[in-house]
């Protein structure tokens, strides 16, 4: 009896230890380290997703010449298996990184993800097509994707956590939200890029868009260089040291924290609360880029450089949109922000069947384009308040598993779902994806504000 006193008098002073760092006083200017390190997060996030993206917003066109000639049913199920696969191996990959990044360093994550993006845009740019080596083609562009989308999650993931852990609100809500600002302009970037490849393009093996790809592994390679100049923080190399540390001060030993603390697991519910909010953000980009623009090409015969560059004006809607999320976290609590999201979201998605019946013409698309970039109801601004509620020692494997499964699953269901349930209903077959995933992100929310009402 005396044993578990003493065990549980020593958890709650670690406990109580990590709860009063938190709840320190609240932070609205950056130190000099912090902005070194936001720098250097910020730049590295922004080149992972300009090479990320550069193959989705390409996809109409290197469809066509990494896959074989289909009627265009086929083809819309092709499409959707080639913008899976940077989805099918994430979750393997979450594992493997989030190890790496919780036991070895989140430095050593970044820039090992950055090289990878680097080699898969050269292999892209320099690989046959099709009709040159066949259905080869189809699995190494495949495999190359796999890796870009594994690379990519990671990184992004140990940038939002080291910011998490070395600020505090309200300037780490913006800090956090800067990584998907820069995300966002990488994928403004490749748009770009893509828009002026595919516009000057020569189709064929001798086409354009390899230079695209040739840039971007360049440009991976000087973020890759850059990276090794990051300097790693304590709250990833050292926790445990520190923690040893702090403990020995107290003559309190490691093996008394270990198996309650080091160890420790969230909820079971938390953990489902974050799968679920972690599937709000694929349907809303799918139907923003992706069907939208499959729309823009069946429906008003635009071409792919013509569907690449109309969704390269909302990306920049969609940039902005994060950058106001940005500031206005600083001024508003973010779940506040997120139910707002939600609400114009679902307004926005209800009057999307019913103005393309009469009006199915590329100007409306772009509006409702537009309105989902700015309303998509994700977990943007409010990261760190999930990333909280997760033990420290396994936030990285916990959060980025969670995140990969949910993406993949959802991506899956969206991408090939609504191949079907839009041919049965028209554009109404969209509500079959978005209210179950709207209704679990909403019940969602609702249990992490519980969680923070208790903490006040």
């Amino acid at each position: 009896m005396k044993e578990t006193q003493t065990k549980l008098t020593t958890n709650q002073y670690v406990y109580n230890a990590h709860r009063s760092e938190k709840m320190k006083e609240t932070q609205t200017k950056l130190t000099t380290s912090q902005r070194e390190a936001v720098g250097l997060l910020s730049v590295g996030t922004f080149l992972e997703y300009f090479d990320l993206m550069l193959y989705v917003h390409m996809a109409f066109l290197l469809n066509d010449l990494f896959f074989p000639k289909v009627d265009a049913f086929t083809a819309s199920l092709l499409s959707a298996f080639s913008f899976c696969s940077t989805y099918f191996f994430r979750p393997f990959g979450a594992l493997l990184f989030g190890y790496i990044g919780d036991y070895v360093g989140r430095k050593v994550v970044v820039i090992m993800t950055t090289f990878l993006m680097a080699i898969s845009c050269a292999i892209i740019a320099s690989l046959p097509t099709y009709a040159q080596i066949g259905i080869t083609a189809s699995w190494v562009i495949t495999a190359c994707r796999a890796v870009q989308g594994m690379a990519a999650t990671a990184e992004a993931r140990g940038a939002e956590i080291y910011l998490t852990e070395s600020s505090k609100p309200p300037l780490q809500y913006s800090l956090v939200t800067l990584i998907t600002v820069f995300s966002a302009l990488g994928t403004t970037a490749a748009l770009g890029v893509a828009s002026i490849f595919t516009n000057t393009n020569i189709y064929g093996d001798s086409s354009s868009w390899r230079i695209a790809f040739l840039v971007g592994a360049g440009i991976a390679l000087v973020g890759t260089a850059a990276r090794t100049s990051l300097k790693e923080a304590d709250e990833f190399t050292n926790k445990k040291n520190k923690l040893k540390n702090r403990l020995e001060d107290n003559l309190i030993g490691m093996d008394e924290v270990n198996e309650d603390y080091l160890n420790e697991k969230p909820s079971v519910l938390t953990s489902v609360s974050y799968f679920l909010i972690q599937c709000a953000r694929p349907p809303c980009f799918y139907f923003i880029y992706i069907y939208c623009g499959d729309i823009l090409k069946q429906e008003c015969g635009f071409t792919s450089a013509e569907v690449i560059g109309q969704n390269f004006w909302v990306s920049i809607i969609d940039l902005f949109a994060i950058i106001g999320l940005a500031y206005l976290s600083l001024k508003i609590h973010p779940f506040k922000i997120l139910r707002a999201k939600f609400y114009l979201f679902f307004i926005t998605l209800f009057f999307f069947p019913i103005t393309l019946s009469y009006a199915p013409n590329s100007t409306s698309i772009l509006i409702f384009q537009c309105l989902a970039a700015m309303f998509v109801f994700d977990h943007i601004p409010a990261t760190p308040i999930f990333y909280k509620y997760f033990p420290i020692f396994k936030r990285f494997t916990y959060t980025s598993f969670l995140s990969a499964v949910a993406k993949l699953l959802t991506y899956l269901v969206t991408s090939f779902g609504l191949v079907y349930t839009t041919a049965h209903l028209g554009y109404w077959g969209l509500f079959c994806i978005f209210i179950p995933v709207g209704i679990g992100f909403f019940m969602s929310l609702l249990h992490f504000q519980k969680l923070e009402d208790l903490e006040a």
